[in-house]
This record gives C-alpha cells, sequence and structure tokens, in this order.
C-alpha cells in the first residue's frame, strides 16, 4: 500500500485508500469529472478532491462519461486508461475532436513511456501512473485549472485591462467631470450595484471599466454585455450559457457570461432595451446570486458585482410598465451621471489632444523623437470644434479627430479635413460695431477670420467671382477655397449676380 497515494485497484491487486477527512471542506474551487470502471478509485479520488473544495462526478465507463461532458461543463477531467467498452485513448481522441479547451488527465496502472507519448499526442494534459502522490496531483490540478482560468480571463478583456482603464486615461479638468472622478474612487472599491447614465458616447463603458480597474475584483474578468445588440433568447444565452441541445444551434456547452465573470465585474451596456422575461431572471441573479444555464435543471451559484449602463429614462420607462420597478431599484443602489460634451467644454482642448496623440502612434505618422504627437489644428479648425455642440459626444469628437489624423498631410490639420456636416454646421459671424469694423475686444480669432474674408472677396470681384480662378491666383485647392467661402458666410451667388 501507499500511504499517501492511491493504487490501482483491480489492476495492481490492491485497494485504495480513503484520505483521512481531518480538514474543513473549502470553497468551491471547480468542477471535476472522474470516469474510472473501479467504484474505490472514484470515491477514493471524490473524497480527496472534494476536500479541497472541489465538486466531483463520476462516470463508471466512456459512454457515460461522454454524456455527462455533453450535458455540462466541467474543469477538468481524470480519465482511466483501461475501461470495459472503450480505452480511455479512444475516449480521450472523440472528446478533442469536440472539445480542445477541458483540460483531462490519463490516470493508469499501465504507465509506459509509448502510452504517454500517444495520450499527449492525442491531446491529453498529464498522464499519471498508479499509485500517483495525493499531494502532488492536488498541486497539478490546481496548477492546470488556474492556468486555464488565466487564459479564459486574458481571452475576456484581459488585454485591455493591462493599460488599467483608471483615472490617468478618462481625459477632463471641469468640475463636472472631477466631481464623476470623485464618486467613481468613492464607490470602487465597494460590492454596491451602480447605475451609470448619460447620453450616448459620454463614455459610460470607460467609468465602468475604470470601477473595476480600481476595484478588489481588477484580478478577475471584466465581462461586458451590449444588451440592446441581441434578441431577447440570444441575451439569456450570451448571459447564462447553455448545455448542448438546449435548442436548435446548441451543439456545445457554453459558458455564460455571469459564470465567465464569476468574482469579476459584468457590466451592461443599454440594460434599458432587455426584454421583460430577460428582466425577471436578472433580477433573481441579482437577488440570490444564482442561475440556471439554458436547458439545464443546475442552479449555479456565482459571485459577480453587476454595472449597468443606460441612455435612457429608466424611471420613466418604469413608470410606462416598459421597465421592472423592482429591478430598476436593485440597479440603481448608486447613480453615476455623465454630463454631456457640450456641458464641459473646457474639456475639449485636452480631449483633442489626448487623441491626437492616440491616432498619431496608431497610424505612426507625425511624431517627434520621444514618440509623442507634434500635429495641431490651424486656429480656425480649432474654434470650430471648441464651438460645435457635439451631439455625439466624446465617441464624436474621437471620430473626427481620428479622420482628422488619417487625411492629415501636414504638422498643421486645416479646416478642410473636417466633415463636411462640421463644416455646415455653423459658418463665423463676426461680431461688428455700429460703423461695421470689428468690436475693439476682438479675439486674434476673429481678427485672423476677418482679414481672410476681406482677402477672399478682394480677389474673388478682382476674378469676376469665378471661384476656380481666385483659388488658382491664391495658390489653395478649390474645395479648400469653398469651404472657406462656406465658412465664412461669403454669399458668392448674390455677389456674383450684381456683377452681371
Amino acid at each position: 500500500m501507499f500511504p499517501s497515494g492511491i493504487s490501482g485497484g483491480r489492476e495492481s491487486g490492491s485497494r485504495p485508500m480513503t484520505p483521512v477527512r481531518d480538514r474543513m471542506p473549502a470553497p468551491l474551487k471547480g468542477r471535476i469529472l472522474v470516469v474510472d470502471d473501479e467504484s474505490e478509485i472514484r470515491e477514493s479520488l471524490e473524497a480527496l478532491l472534494d476536500l479541497e473544495g472541489y465538486q466531483v462526478d463520476q462516470a463508471a465507463n466512456a459512454a457515460e462519461g461522454e454524456r455527462k461532458l455533453e450535458t455540462r461543463a466541467y474543469d477538468l477531467v481524470l480519465l482511466d486508461l483501461m475501461m470495459p467498452d472503450k480505452s480511455g485513448m479512444e475516449m480521450l481522441r472523440d472528446v478533442r475532436e469536440r472539445d480542445r479547451h477541458t483540460p483531462i488527465f490519463m490516470i493508469t496502472a499501465y504507465g509506459t513511456l509509448e502510452a504517454a507519448v500517444q495520450a499527449v499526442k492525442l491531446g491529453a494534459n498529464d498522464y499519471l501512473a498508479k499509485p500517483w502522490d495525493n499531494e502532488k496531483l492536488l498541486i497539478e490540478i490546481d496548477r492546470v485549472i488556474s492556468g486555464q482560468r488565466l487564459i479564459d480571463e486574458n481571452t475576456q478583456l484581459k488585454r485591455a485591462l493591462k493599460q488599467r482603464y483608471s483615472f490617468p486615461s478618462i481625459v477632463g479638468k471641469s468640475d463636472r467631470m472631477l466631481r464623476v472622478l470623485d464618486l467613481v474612487m468613492q464607490v470602487a472599491g465597494s460590492r454596491s450595484t451602480i447605475l451609470i447614465t448619460g447620453e450616448t458616447g459620454t463614455g459610460k463603458e470607460l467609468i465602468a471599466k475604470a470601477i473595476h480597474a480600481n476595484s478588489p475584483r481588477v484580478d478577475h474578468s471584466f465581462v461586458a454585455v451590449n444588451s440592446g445588440s441581441l434578441p431577447g433568447d440570444l441575451l439569456e444565452s450570451t448571459l447564462f450559457g447553455h448545455v448542448k441541445g438546449a435548442f436548435t444551434s446548441a451543439i456545445h456547452n457554453k459558458k455564460g457570461a455571469f459564470e465567465v465573470a464569476n468574482k469579476g465585474t459584468i457590466f451592461f451596456d443599454e440594460v434599458g432595451t432587455i426584454a421583460a422575461e430577460t428582466q425577471s431572471k436578472l433580477l433573481r441573479v441579482i437577488q440570490e446570486k444564482e442561475f440556471t444555464p439554458l436547458g439545464s435543471n443546475e442552479v449555479m451559484k456565482v459571485d459577480v458585482r453587476i454595472l449597468a449602463a443606460t441612455n435612457a429614462d429608466l424611471r420613466k420607462m418604469v413608470e410606462e410598465r416598459k421597465f421592472r420597478e423592482d429591478l430598476y431599484y436593485r440597479l440603481n443602489v448608486i447613480n453615476i451621471n455623465l454630463p454631456p460634451l457640450r456641458d464641459r467644454r473646457e474639456d475639449i482642448p485636452l480631449l483633442i489632444q489626448h487623441f491626437l496623440e492616440k491616432f498619431s502612434k496608431e497610424n505612426e505618422k507625425f511624431l517627434d523623437e520621444n514618440q509623442r504627437s507634434i500635429l495641431r489644428f490651424e486656429p480656425e479648425a480649432m474654434q470650430l470644434l471648441l464651438d460645435h455642440n457635439w451631439p455625439g459626444n466624446v465617441r464624436e469628437l474621437e471620430n473626427v479627430v481620428e479622420r482628422a489624423v488619417v487625411l492629415a498631410s501636414t504638422q498643421v490639420i486645416p479646416l478642410d479635413v473636417l466633415p463636411d456636416y462640421l463644416l455646415h454646421a455653423g459658418g463665423i459671424r463676426l461680431r461688428r460695431s455700429e460703423n461695421g469694423a470689428l468690436p475693439s475686444d476682438a479675439s486674434l480669432f476673429e481678427i485672423v477670420a476677418d482679414f481672410e474674408r476681406k482677402t477672399i472677396v478682394e480677389q474673388l470681384e478682382r476674378c469676376n467671382w469665378s471661384q476656380t480662378e481666385a483659388a488658382e491666383t491664391l495658390h489653395v485647392p478649390l474645395s479648400t477655397l469653398n469651404q472657406k467661402i462656406k465658412r465664412l458666410n461669403i454669399d458668392v451667388k448674390r455677389r456674383g449676380e450684381k456683377t452681371n
């Protein structure tokens, strides 16, 4: 006998030892399937693993093991080599044809180098000969499951979180944004559910990521779910997962967002679009901290912090019976309201510089020796950006700056690279005194714009209001001259009629 391990039962002629229960059960660390035709081996492994905090399912043969793998997800499989209905190698090959993800350990009393090599080639993660050392087995199981979870987290926005969506990446110095960041700092370390409100494009997901990145959950997954982009049935599958056969296209088991986000954070974007039936299930998860995958009867416990965002008036939707009142109060424990960009215009220059840096680096153009952007907007273009109302908020500004960086051919970005809708949105209307001159307190921008307007008008008059000829004599592209004429409110049509 091997006092620290499990022997091979039928294969070695001895009986397995049952570990002594001298420790309190640990918290649940994962789900393991043991596939072995010897009940003593299965029960001994279950007793050992249960003490370590694992939930263990048993299968007495390959067929039963494959059925269990089709109906639920496991963190690891312990698979015997010798079974009456199918060998462990055959089952390993069949499982790996449809599942390259779940770790599998082969266990056998007949440990040969050739068998180990074959098992690894077929996709086994490890090959263990009976009897094995219990402590070494537990260490290896913990290592593989932890490693696989780390890989899963890296595929769930972990790459983005390397940059730590902390406060330095949220640009703004206005009083309203500073108050928002103060509130984020206060709530980040709590477990409270938070509702982030604001117009489209104000940066609600960025704030959610900042909360997660500054919370004790930062080393676990941040899972974002865009509720508005998914139909009801697909949203439920996305949230709660499903088992094979739950619906027509469910050909494999799939973990849902809540299971993936366990111990981390789940973010619901546009939560107001969730259908009524899904709202009730979401309420249950928040209240009971448990859910049931589609097609399954198993209730799963989760520890997830919930952040939600919306650009809708949820209070009004409650009054109109379009959103559950009890769910609204569960989500709206703490509210963070983001101001629109038009209400924090002092942040626009900072945001423009931030996006110039970002897109200059992404496009690898207009960078100095320190990899800093040397791009800047000409005064007229900058003034237009400052004056615009930005209905699309920060996202709209980001798109405009990205376009400008891509189209820029010189260090100074001219007005004509801005989108047409911006150029058409507001012409320059210069202030005039009673005698038609600029006022004494005119800004440099107004003085420059007034001079440019007079120059263009004089040149157009010399060219009998031919814009093509004027552009040639002014040495600018015709498109640039046309944009300046529109921006400076020069009425070319009316003036041209007077000369005829």
